[in-house]
């Protein structure tokens, strides 16, 4: 009986609890919580660091252990000015990256002086079944506060059934003193699994940057 009174003076006339009813006591006497459907944890398998690197290549942990795969690349410098940030995909370990790609491309971009900015479709970025390697964004600038950053999902890689799709979004610092935000989504057209991931400059090193990838915790 007085636990019914005291639930019931705990809940408003609709039947919700009030901002009394949850305190650090009732928390700190929960020893465990259900889990929340539809949650989701990126779990850190791997962690590269450039240093006048070629290229930085992720040939092992993706499997069907995780069904998104995600790939974050932060502040990479080029070495020399205006490079295209690259990606591209494998399916036989790493020793080729020339999948097959369909992919589209819009790019947003303002410059320093406020004086120029817009938002297109760019058609010399996008791949129309092509093997070449991804265009993430504009030309990056090589000045010593330029690089680029962002990220790339990649969709159930190991699926033997349907084509890979993925997306990406990079800002950068464009050697011409803009900022500029891209935009790429596509696919994969094999159904091969893919199974390794590489990323460079179009035409330099990458000088200096970190490149993770993470899975994402199947729900």
């Amino acid at each position: 009986m007085s636990i019914a009174l005291s639930l019931g003076n705990n809940l408003t006339t609709g039947g919700i609890f009030k901002p009394a009813a949850v305190n650090n006591t009732s928390v700190n006497n929960v020893t465990d919580f259900a889990s929340v459907a539809g949650s989701s944890t990126l779990v850190l398998l791997s962690t590269q660091t450039a240093s006048a690197s070629a290229s930085i290549s992720f040939t092992s942990g993706i499997d069907s252990t995780y069904d998104e795969y995600v790939f974050k690349f932060i502040s990479c410098h080029p070495a020399s000015d205006g490079q295209y940030f690259t990606y591209n995909f494998s399916t036989d370990g790493g020793s080729n990256y020339n999948v097959t790609k369909t992919t589209t491309f819009f790019h947003a971009y303002h410059n320093e002086a406020g004086t120029d900015a817009g938002l297109f479709y760019d058609t010399g970025s996008d791949l129309a079944q092509s093997t070449s390697d991804q265009r993430s964004g504009g030309q990056v600038g090589a000045d010593a506060d330029q690089a680029v950053s962002g990220y790339l999902h990649l969709f159930q890689p190991s699926s033997t059934t349907y084509v890979k799709h993925f997306i990406s979004s990079t800002n950068l610092a464009e050697q011409n003193n803009y900022s500029s935000n891209s935009r790429t989504t596509g696919y994969c057209n094999t159904t091969s699994a893919v199974n390794a991931v590489q990323f460079k400059f179009s035409g330099a090193n990458i000088d200096d940057g970190i490149i993770k990838m993470y899975g994402l915790a199947k729900s």
